[in-house]
């Protein structure tokens, strides 16, 4: 191409650009970054990596090469992207730009087959399609052969997400490997993404050039971000937090984002806001698509003051106005720190970003950290399992076969997928036989990895220079240097002061005990392979009741009271008996119970009964904890202390699975037993018992309780426990 015809297709670019960005003055000009990337993909075919900061415009680079090599006759752009608002954003980006854009994903299998359709008559530009979608063997064996075959635009979007070394590894992006090894010669490819520290980029650029010949073009940009002011504000407690947020919403710039470590603390923090008079909405895991959906448009419309989220609001949510992001705990990482702080400010001059640390974000680290990749024993038996059966294996078919709670199931095989020695097809998973080594020393090297990304968050937290600095020299920016905006360059723009006030409501709030724990009403499938003789719905009269707890250990308020009572320790220690202000507060929450809807004191016509005794579990780790709170609970209620659910004799030290469904069934079904004392007690008692235990964290030990009690002759189960996991 020569010189002249790229100076018309710059011209052309700006163009594109105009019209996505809505200029009608003709000044619209790309970034010369921008430039050299679309240069890159349209003018030589060749293949880039572009790490640039959040709102610096990468989207821009993709729709406006789409625009141009659909001009010159180029197939559709395939967009791997990961998370739904980051596709609903893009469309509407794209139709802006005249770009027709269509989506596959998990939301819209209805739709699929219409959109195969519309690409195959050439009335699509762009398609969007989540990574997980790599995976599904209609998909992977059927549709994207063709789209690989036609594709005039492969781009990878959040592409640290290929990177096992990134924050945020996703497996189902690692067979993009494969894809781009199957693509056809001159292919232009672009991955995209804001948060690539040095290896991560290597890493990534070397899997770009996959199939390819020729290095990854690599546009790497400084990392400031001049509209953010970040502070950090430590404060003592978590009703303190609470409080400081009820007093502060208001005075923060436009409207944002609060993000929390857990599903739980979300929930906390939302009801607690909406009783100070703040108008904010939930967006968690748990948050339904269409209300997920609903909560976007309300915080693109600035119908609320905030979204309380979880990281389910990461990557790709744009707003350009957002005007503060703050975090009720500190993030694992300072890399995805960086990147849940960069939604704000993109648009405008001044946003602010605030870190609220909290005593609990520790023990929220070490529980995800628990799910890494398993050890490789559970590796070689899940491998052996599939090798050994004559047929494809579904998740609930092997989950009771190996030792692995379904979702680390399912991760581990889309690892062992890409790697080549397990393969998904219709009905399952099978062993392909071909020779696997569990890479040890990489999966340690990860391990300490994210144990120093840990140390840097603390460090960020307790640093004396300047915050922007830190970050960027986290992702490996040279350009790196004070901000001058952040509270240690600039000099603290918020005070720690909270009123008396919000205090004691956030008190209330925190200190208000009481979580339903939801019965068991099904058992898991494929018990009949591990020898058990159950399945399918658990019938009425052999399970329990909805039962209570005091709180969830993942959460702010009697969270951080119960972790240090009930956090596993290897040997197991007894915490020793219930403390007061812990045995009051079950007092409490059983008071509340009776009284509640469906309690046996409210007074409504289908109440069950009152319990006519109290039935503890026995405890491996902390009898005493137990055997206390079981007693407390009698006296207080002038119940009798009807006994102990045991386990069978020699099973006392054995520990069933925590990991999946069917073996803790298994193990439980075949250890724990109603002596022939507590079955007469419980068949005189003359009505339901209440079942006292520590943790309820699959709830499959409450059920398989509650079966043993309703068949030796109780009226019903009541579950109470200390906590639920989660």
């Amino acid at each position: 191409m020569t010189n002249a015809d790229r100076a018309d297709l710059r011209a052309s670019a700006d163009s594109v650009l105009a019209r996505l960005v809505g200029d009608t003055t003709g000044t619209a000009r790309l970034r010369e970054d921008q430039w050299r990337a679309i240069e890159a993909l349209v003018a030589d075919k060749r293949r880039a990596l572009v790490v640039q900061r959040t709102g610096w415009g990468k989207s821009a680079v993709y729709f406006v090469a789409t625009s141009l090599l659909r001009q010159r006759g180029a197939g559709p752009t395939v967009i791997i992207s990961p998370l739904l608002a980051l596709m609903r954003n893009q469309v509407e980006a794209a139709a802006r730009a005249g770009i027709r854009a269509r989506t596959i994903n998990s939301s819209n299998a209805e739709e699929w087959g219409t959109v195969q359709d519309e690409i195959a008559a050439g009335e699509v530009d762009v398609l969007l399609v989540s990574p997980e979608r790599l995976n599904n063997p209609d998909f992977r064996d059927q549709v994207l052969p063709r789209l690989a075959a036609a594709t005039g635009l492969l781009v990878v979007d959040e592409a640290h997400c290929i990177s096992d070394w990134g924050h945020d590894f996703r497996p189902d992006y690692r067979r993009l490997r494969t894809m781009l090894a199957e693509l056809p010669a001159g292919v232009p490819v672009l991955a995209t993404t804001a948060t690539a520290n040095a290896r991560v980029t290597a890493d990534v650029a070397e899997q770009l050039g996959t199939g390819a010949g020729t290095d990854a073009l690599v546009l790497r940009g400084p990392l400031d971000r001049e509209s953010l002011s970040l502070h950090v504000l430590r404060l003592p407690d978590a009703a303190h937090r609470l409080a400081w947020l009820a007093d502060h919403l208001r005075e923060l710039p436009g409207s944002g984002i609060i993000y929390t470590l857990t599903v739980a603390a979300a929930e906390e923090v939302t009801a607690y806001l909406r009783q100070c008079g703040h108008t904010v909405a939930p967006y968690t895991g748990r948050t339904e698509n269409a209300d997920r959906q609903q909560a976007e448009d309300d915080l693109l419309a600035n119908r609320v003051k905030a979204l309380v989220a979880t990281s389910a609001l990461g990557m790709g949510f744009d707003k350009p106005d957002l005007g503060f992001v703050v975090h009720l705990g500190s993030p694992s990482s300072p890399i995805a720190y960086y990147q849940q702080v960069g939604r704000a400010g993109r648009g405008v001059e001044h946003a602010e970003v605030l870190l609220l640390p909290g005593t609990e974000d520790e023990a929220i680290w070490r529980y995800f950290a628990s799910v890494a990749f398993p050890p490789e024993e559970l590796v070689r038996r899940t491998l052996d399992v599939l090798g050994n059966s004559d047929r494809p294996l579904s998740l609930p078919a092997l989950e009771p076969l190996v030792e692995l709670r379904r979702t680390r199931l399912e991760t581990m095989l889309k690892v062992l997928d890409v790697d080549g020695a397990v393969r998904r097809v219709k009905g399952g998973w099978t062993a392909t036989g071909a020779p696997w080594v569990y890479d040890a020393e990489r999966y340690a090297w990860v391990a300490r990895q994210r144990e120093a990304e840990q140390q840097s968050m603390r460090d960020y937290a307790g640093a004396t220079g300047c915050r922007m600095e830190f970050l960027r020299r986290q992702l490996d920016d040279e350009e790196a240097a004070p901000c001058g905006r952040c509270d240690n360059c600039a000099g603290p723009r918020f005070e720690t002061k909270v009123t008396g006030a919000a205090l004691d409501a956030a008190r209330g709030e925190l200190g208000r005990p009481g979580v339903e724990v939801a019965p068991r009403t099904m058992w898991p499938t494929g018990l009949a392979s591990v020898g058990v003789g159950l399945k399918g719905r658990i019938p009425e009269g052999e399970r329990s009741f909805a039962g209570r707890a005091l709180g969830r250990l993942s959460d702010i308020g009697w969270g951080n009271r119960l972790r240090p009572l009930l956090t596993e320790r290897v040997p197991p220690v007894d915490a020793g008996p219930v403390p007061d202000d812990v045995a009051d507060a079950v007092v409490r929450v059983l008071a509340d119970w009776a009284k509640g809807p469906g309690g046996w004191a409210s007074g409504a016509p289908d109440a069950p009964p009152r319990p006519a005794g109290v039935v503890t579990m026995a405890s491996r780790g902390r009898p005493r904890l137990v055997a206390s709170l079981g007693g407390r609970i009698a006296e207080v209620g002038r119940m009798p202390l009807l006994g102990t659910v045991t386990y069978a004799p020699g099973a006392e030290g054995t520990r069933p699975s925590r990991t999946n469904s069917a073996q803790r069934v298994r193990a439980l079904h075949e250890t724990l037993t109603v002596p022939a004392e507590l079955a007469d007690a419980v068949a005189s008692a003359g009505g339901p018992v209440l079942l006292v235990d520590d943790l309820a964290d699959s709830g499959w030990t409450l059920a398989v309780a509650a079966r043993l009690l309703r068949r030796a002759g109780a009226q019903g189960v009541f579950p109470l426990v200390l906590a639920v996991q989660g």
